[in-house]
């Protein structure tokens, strides 16, 4: 994916920090993430989901919440109150500068954030909640003593996991200030709640709670097995293909237009990230590929090599290219299976190759025909697969034309 570093002013002034995570073509629709309490924009989950919503074609925005991260201002002098303000904060700042959101996706506290926070941004069509609490009071048992002593002295400092920090009366004081249920009841958006029967941070019972709070539309999907970070990276990329699969159908996103201007010219684009690895974005023609090499090779296994896919290039065209052929004829080819398998091999090892030194690539291809075929349609057959349009390329000269423009 591309992440773009952005800032945008709160109801307060304070600058917030944020990632804009852009798909390779045109966004379907603009998503907000919010953050889980006191983590910041670049939990390692957080990424993970936002990847996943661009490979549907969303663009996320997460951003860290005041005084967290980058962004200015003081965490422990603004309340629950703030948070839900940064979001409308950052629903302003994409209708500004690219388009209003359509989805909001929270994390624990941050889902609780999203559920107060929607019925204030009108473009919202569906929110969806992971881990949530169902009363952002919930989050008084990370404060231990601290609450007391800001209830008495008016400020405390508390350390969590993720750091220190300083809260004030006010803060504790609006953990309490609002009404849970009126707030999910009055919500009347599509609601996804995701929720791991064993989250022991914040109990499932949570998740039941804001379930039975709210009117239909409304959907449970179980994280079984998952903790509550996420910190398992098939935990997180489940959370955000289901996430993704879900909003399309509620958010009333259209499909991305194929007429950007990196796609006129090249109607394939790849991209990889440093902090990715091998794993590489692709889109060809505006369908959403992924990329990767085996773990033995280094890689995360989360998508084919680029030799599968030259090869699945090969198998693809030699099908549809059968397909044709018998359809042009009038045969009674019912379908055609191809399995091709790639190796290299030194070509002295080959007797009727033209390259005698160094390695060759070898793609043996098995073609298998479904139908009343005569002995002579499986031999036409058999002959025309070697005329398909790729495997004349990839047997033809080829010329690869680079240049580096930036």
């Amino acid at each position: 994916m591309r992440s773009v570093p952005v800032n945008f002013p709160n109801a307060a002034g304070h600058l917030l920090a944020g990632r804009l995570d852009l798909p390779l073509i045109a966004p379907s629709g603009y998503a907000i993430f919010a953050h889980c309490f006191t983590c910041g924009k670049n939990l390692k989950s957080a990424t993970q989901i936002a990847r996943a919503l661009n490979t549907a074609g969303f663009a996320v925005l997460r951003f860290d919440f005041t005084g967290l991260g980058e962004s200015q201002g003081e965490f422990g002098a603004s309340g629950f109150a703030a948070n839900v303000d940064d979001l409308v904060a950052a629903a302003d700042f994409l209708a500004r500068e690219h388009a209003a959101p359509v989805l909001l996706v929270g994390h624990s506290l941050g889902g609780a954030a999203v559920l107060h926070a929607a019925g204030r941004i009108e473009s919202v069509k569906a929110v969806a909640t992971i881990g949530a609490p169902f009363d952002p009071a919930h989050v008084r048992h990370l404060l231990g003593d601290a609450i007391a002593t800001a209830t008495r002295d008016g400020s405390a400092e508390v350390k969590l996991a993720s750091g220190t920090f300083r809260i004030t009366k006010q803060f504790v004081d609006e953990l309490d200030a609002g009404d849970p249920q009126r707030v999910i009841r009055e919500l009347r958006k599509p609601l996804l709640i995701l929720h791991s029967p064993v989250d022991d941070t914040v109990g499932v019972d949570n998740a039941a709670a804001i379930f039975q709070a709210a009117l239909h539309p409304k959907s449970f999907v179980s994280l079984d097995r998952a903790d509550h970070l996420l910190s398992n990276g098939d935990d997180a990329r489940y959370a955000g293909e289901v996430i993704a699969a879900w909003a399309a159908r509620y958010a009333g996103v259209q499909a991305a237009s194929r007429l950007l201007p990196e796609l006129q010219q090249a109607q394939v684009v790849a991209r990889t990230s440093a902090d990715e690895g091998f794993l590489t974005d692709i889109n060809a023609a505006g369908h959403a590929l992924l990329a990767d090499e085996p773990v033995a090779a280094g890689g995360t296994d989360r998508g084919p090599s680029p030799y599968d896919l030259l090869v699945a290039a090969l198998g693809s065209c030699t099908t549809m290219t059968l397909q044709l052929f018998a359809r042009r004829k009038g045969w009674p080819l019912e379908s055609a299976t191809v399995r091709l398998t790639h190796r290299k091999i030194h070509a002295s090892d080959c007797a009727d190759c033209e390259t005698k030194d160094g390695h060759i690539d070898v793609i043996e291809r098995e073609i298998e025909l479904a139908g009343a075929l005569s002995v002579e349609q499986r031999a036409k057959l058999l002959e025309i697969a070697d005329k398909c349009p790729v495997h004349r390329t990839v047997h033809g000269e080829i010329k690869v034309v680079t240049r580096l423009v930036s």
